[in-house]
Formats: C-alpha cells, structure tokens, sequence
C-alpha cells in the first residue's frame, strides 16, 4: 500500500503515537507499506507554526527534516496533475491543504491516513486513523 499520512497523523506519529488508530499504527508499521508525507503538509506545518498555532520542540525547518529522517517516511512531491485535479474535486472541504491532499492521493493511488471523515467521500481510500 501507497500510505499517504495527513497532517495531524504526522504530528501523532511523531509525538504522540499513541493517538493513532491500531489501523493506522499498523499501516504505518508495516515494513510492507510505503509511507509518505506530501510536501502540503511541510507547507500546513510551516504556516501553522509560523501564525502560532501549532507548537513543535524546535522550528519547522528543522523538525519536519529530522521526523522524516528518523521515521523513514518518504517525501510525496505535488505534481501539476495533482494542483489541477483540485479544480473538478466537489466542495466537501474548504481547507486548501485537505483539498490538495486528496487530489494528490486520488492521481497517485495513495491511501490516505486520517482522522477527517470528509476526505472519504471523495472515493480517496483511507485508513481511519
């Protein structure tokens, strides 16, 4: 499986693992499975430090780096096909960094983890995390 991690499954990865759903733990665990952060949520983290509302141990640009290192999750590149295909997504979301996600795991054939119940009703494939 393509495993495509949300933002706030990032953030539980990283500091709280807890939190994580026993699916979504698995998935993530599981040797077999690809696991990638898009560059959207290294864009959501930046901002949403940046405006004070997300606080990490040190700054993005150096805790993103070094999660993504020590845990062994690749970095998810956003294509054109993927900025475009936000256009015909239905309006469900409003959140620019969601919408992308999920346009970005509709062109790659990612399973997306989350918590967001709204990004299923897109036909994205997810792990409820």
């Amino acid at each position: 499986m393509r495993l495509l991690l949300d933002t706030h499954v990032v953030l539980w990865a990283a500091t709280n693992p807890a939190q994580l759903s026993a699916p979504a733990r698995d998935a993530i665990e599981d040797g077999e499975n690809e696991v990638f952060v898009s560059v959207v949520t290294g864009w959501e983290i930046a901002i949403k430090q940046s405006l004070g509302k997300l606080d990490l141990p040190e700054s993005a640009e150096r805790w993103l780096p070094e999660v993504l290192k020590r845990s062994g999750f690749e970095v998810a590149e956003v294509d054109m096909g993927s900025v475009l295909r936000v256009r015909s997504l239905p309006w469900h979301h409003r959140d620019p960094f969601d919408r992308l996600l999920i346009a970005q795991a509709l062109e790659g054939s990612f399973t997306i983890a989350t918590r967001d119940d709204v990004i299923a009703t897109y036909g994205a494939s997810i792990v409820r995390a």
